[in-house]
């Protein structure tokens, strides 16, 4: 057993590490492509600050939380249980600065309750944007927005084709 434990650690340790000196649209690719893409969540630490805000904005009120990175890890653990083995990929990164703004698209199937409606299989799209705020290495803040209407027009669908 103990042969095993040399390949296993070469195993978890085989994700990159951001750079310290890395700049800010470097660290949130590997953010996206190792952490919120559910690949690797508990690499969340890696690339966030201890305590992040992350704006939730929506048309009907922002709303701002902070998340650690055990939060945030928990977070993607959450989309893998409502859309399975998620395909997340990146459509723009743009950079200004301590700002990197990203656009992806993720796919993944209905296999949990989302926002109320009960799991139906069927495929789901989401379309999402975010900026973030990197210093001293680190994710610090983000303002995240979602397609919740073509979410929402999605599940309805699915509901319909259900009965």
């Amino acid at each position: 057993m103990n042969a095993l434990i040399p390949p296993i650690l070469a195993a978890i340790s085989a994700a990159p590490l951001p750079d310290a000196g890395a700049g800010a649209a470097e660290l949130v690719r590997g953010f996206i492509e190792h952490v919120r893409s559910g690949e690797r969540p508990e690499l969340a630490d890696r690339y966030m600050a201890a305590k992040v805000k992350a704006h939730q904005l929506t048309s009907e009120g922002p709303e701002t939380i902070v998340r650690t990175p055990a939060d945030y890890a928990e977070h993607v653990r959450d989309f893998r249980r409502m859309f399975g083995s998620f395909r997340l990929s990146v459509q723009e990164i743009l950079a200004d600065g301590d700002r990197v703004y990203v656009r992806w698209h993720q796919r993944g199937r209905h296999l949990a309750s989302v926002d109320g409606e009960q799991p139906t299989g069927k495929q789901l799209n989401e379309i999402s944007s975010a900026v973030y705020r990197v210093s001293q290495g680190h994710i610090v803040e983000y303002w995240i927005q979602t397609d919740r209407k073509g979410l929402e027009l999605q599940l309805a669908r699915a509901d319909e084709q259900g009965r």
